[in-house]
């Protein structure tokens, strides 16, 4: 394969590639003749208005003596189906700490969730994006317990930087030690760690290390995956002098698994998480046919964040109205909320300063965390700590109002082109977990809280309830956007402006055409649309030209010509 060569080329030089080049085509060939099902699926990323992802934890509700897998599956299929069509699962491998993010056996199920004839049976009736969590491994891992006892080919599994490596430049995403020392059988070593001690760095400038992370890959989607999400995969590369952080080499080691991916498994997506600044992040789309598939779209969230706590969308549509993909097999995934919190370096010279700040205060004062990243001039704040519904609400919002605001953000995030994906806790409108922060003391605790059946189906049996009414809403856009051919992910979009209190954008092209509008303010909103031949998508009533948004209310319109 010439652009395996080319790849390992880039990585390790022509020497290396030469004698490595035919040890990863074996493995890719191997791997197709054993899955040949998945060798002759069609390489393109088969996107509808239809598809919605759920973002949710193997655990994430349980009952007594039953697998958690399978009791989400239960979930799903009684309460999601078929608004949802696609289930991310975070880690679901035996761990040591950080919620399934310090892996400690890639290969294995943690048996507290249940195993994988549980995860195939999900991937039987739901498309499944699996966490790769490729840039480091647990302490407790076989391959850093044999670094720890100098075992080949282990003793090269994880990097241990030169002395004279200058680190001054390298980008940190905490304020946690760079390198941790650990006493091995060949002496202490001074280790990478990026995250945290327990989650120590593999060493990509070793070519057995490229090619296990493949092997998992590929290992991943022989057991049901359909989509990987690259979790940190900004990071895997480091040089001396450099950032560390979305190197050239870095973007050539995701191109590497796209060419694997494209010839054993090319419905298989990559999905890459890079909590980084929007244009960097971005550059992971590649040419649009050889990087990324899909790319979460970092910058959303706190931007919509921002247009409801200040009332005014100019920031969010100014950024918008700049959103391009490279190529019709490309799509932004789309979220609000995540397991983590709400990143802000992705607004970096979208937001000035000042209303990052601003941001950071009122999460605060809404009884969220802040987590800080070293800097050169001294800690920045890196991410907001908080569920989405206590980020959007004040406390002491009455839940009426609440609720509207969450529906109306994520009728936002439901227009926007891409596919949209929705975590656990903003689904239910959950509160922060204070004592899950205060107990644990990871401020991420806040937004994990984990659920009982039993009261998942008291909620959700309730119409009156907070999450039940969440739930409704989020079905009831999900069916509009699922229903119009404009909503396509990789569908054109044009921004409105409509005022600073609304945020609008129009999806499709002539013949087929969809029209967003969300009022971001606490106030009525008069509008003044140009609506001949438009129709309200709920009602299929014709859209008059003027109107009032009511508070946090979206307008879904649409249009079909002949």
């Amino acid at each position: 394969m010439a652009r395996l060569t080319e790849h390992l080329t880039f990585l390790y030089g022509a020497a290396a590639a030469e004698r490595w080049a035919p040890v990863f085509t074996e493995r890719i060939e191997n791997f197709a003749r054993a899955h040949p099902e998945l060798a002759r699926r069609p390489r393109a990323l088969a996107t509808s208005p239809a598809e919605a992802w759920l973002i949710t934890y193997g655990d994430q509700i349980t009952r007594e003596d039953e697998a958690p897998l399978a009791t989400l599956a239960r979930f799903l299929d009684r309460w999601l189906a078929p608004a949802f069509s696609g289930v991310h699962l975070l880690p679901i491998y035996p761990y040591s700490s950080d919620d399934g993010f310090s892996v400690i056996d890639y290969r294995a199920v943690d048996p507290r969730l249940g195993g994988w004839d549980h995860v195939r049976a999900l991937a039987e009736r739901y498309a499944l994006m699996l966490d790769a969590v490729i840039n480091h491994a647990s302490q407790e891992s076989a391959w850093f317990q044999g670094f720890l006892r100098c075992e080949e080919p282990y003793r090269r599994y994880f990097l241990v930087p030169p002395e004279d490596w200058d680190l001054s430049r390298v980008v940190r995403p905490r304020t946690t030690p760079l390198l941790t020392e650990f006493q091995t059988a060949c002496g202490p070593k001074r280790v990478w760690t990026t995250f945290s001690a327990d989650q120590v760095d593999l060493n990509y400038r070793e070519p057995e290390v490229l090619l296990e992370v493949l092997e998992l890959l590929l290992f991943y989607a022989a057991h049901g995956a359909r989509r990987l999400r690259l979790d940190a995969v900004g990071f895997v590369w480091k040089e001396p002098g450099t950032t560390c952080l979305n190197l050239p080499q870095t973007h050539e080691v995701v191109r590497l698994f796209r060419t694997a991916l494209d010839a054993a498994a090319p419905e298989v997506a990559l999905v890459t998480e890079t909590n980084v600044p929007h244009a960097e992040n971005v550059a992971y789309f590649g040419s649009g046919e050889d990087e990324a598939q899909l790319v979460y779209n970092f910058a959303l969230p706190p931007l919509v964040l921002h247009a409801f706590a200040r009332g005014d969308a100019r920031a969010l549509a100014r950024w918008a109205a700049e959103l391009e993909l490279p190529g019709p097999k490309a799509a932004f995934l789309n979220f609000l909320a995540s397991h983590d919190g709400i990143g802000l370096r992705p607004v970096e010279g979208i937001l000035p300063p000042e209303e990052v700040a601003f941001l950071v205060e009122r999460t605060l004062a809404h009884g969220g965390e802040v987590s800080y990243r070293d800097t050169p001039a001294g800690p920045a704040p890196y991410e907001l700590n908080t569920t989405w519904y206590d980020a959007l609400n004040p406390p002491g919002t009455p839940e009426a109002l609440g609720v509207r605001r969450l529906l109306a953000s994520h009728a936002i995030m439901l227009a926007l082109a891409g596919l949209p994906a929705v975590y656990v806790h903003a689904l239910f409108g959950t509160p922060n977990w204070r004592k899950g922060y205060e107990q644990s003391g990871e401020k991420r605790k806040l937004n994990r809280r984990k659920f009982r059946e039993a009261e998942v189906e008291a909620w959700l049996t309730d119409p009156g309830s907070r999450p039940r009414r969440i739930l409704d809403g989020l079905k009831a856009r999900l069916t509009l956007r699922a229903g119009h051919p404009a909503f396509h992910p990789a569908a054109p979009q044009r921004v409105l402006d409509l005022g600073a209190g609304v945020f609008a954008v129009e999806r499709g092209a002539e013949g087929e055409r969809a029209l967003v509008a969300v009022n971001v303010t606490g106030q009525p909103q008069p509008l003044v649309l140009e609506t001949e031949g438009w129709r309200d998508a709920r009602t299929g009533a014709p859209a008059g030209r003027a109107r009032v948004l009511e508070p946090y209310a979206d307008l879904w319109l649409t249009r079909d010509e002949a």
